[in-house]
């Protein structure tokens, strides 16, 4: 695989959210507004490439034994800079966001692409992989994100765009409406991908 194909293979063919289902837990709870979403994907993505890069150092002289004990030092160290640096310039979306940044260390995205990847990958690959999921990830959120606060509060980016007439659907800021949206973006995603195979014959 060349480097272009790592790079993009994760923001569609091998999107982390809606073709492998992963990090299903920080997408369903935080996706109520769009900067939530970016928010989160960012930090997501920050913690996903640098860790593939100090992994992929790491990786290949890690005895066998300690390799998980390791990959979550290295995880862990990358999301504690991030928490604090959140915490540092962004304190408002830092508080919105809560517990999962800190929770990013426990994402099966990174963990993932840790053992599955960047443990034996080149460190250009591992960077390309990390910086391909990583949008794949923004991407993701800010679909689910977007849909959510148009439908559910009637704004975008807190900015009203239907008037005050405009009566939400309340459900969509909700659990119900997070698994609603999610569920209907992965079975379009499937469909896409069963007509372009279909084609491909």
């Amino acid at each position: 695989m060349n480097l272009l194909q790592e790079f993009t293979k994760g923001i569609i063919k091998e999107n982390p959210v809606l073709r492998i289902l992963l990090g299903m837990c920080a997408t369903l709870a935080i996706t109520t507004t769009l900067i939530n979403g970016v928010g989160m994907g960012l930090a997501t993505t920050f913690v996903l490439v640098f860790s593939n890069l100090f992994i992929s150092l790491v990786g290949p002289i890690t005895p066998n034994k300690i390799r998980i004990p390791v990959f979550i030092i290295v995880i862990a160290t990358f999301t504690t800079i991030i928490d604090l640096l959140m915490a540092a310039y962004t304190p408002d979306l830092s508080r919105a966001l809560g517990v999962f940044i800190p929770l990013i260390v426990v994402n099966c995205i990174i963990f993932g692409r840790a053992e599955a990847f960047a443990g034996s990958a080149k460190i250009l690959n591992s960077i390309l992989d990390g910086l391909g999921m990583g949008i794949g990830f923004i991407l993701a959120l800010i679909i689910v994100s977007s849909i959510r606060e148009i439908i559910g509060n009637g704004t975008i980016l807190g900015y009203s765009l239907f008037g005050q007439n405009y009566s939400p659907a309340l459900i969509m800021i909700m659990p119900p409406g997070a698994f609603l949206v999610l569920g209907l973006l992965i079975g379009l995603m499937n469909l896409v991908e069963a007509k372009r195979k279909k084609t491909a014959l």
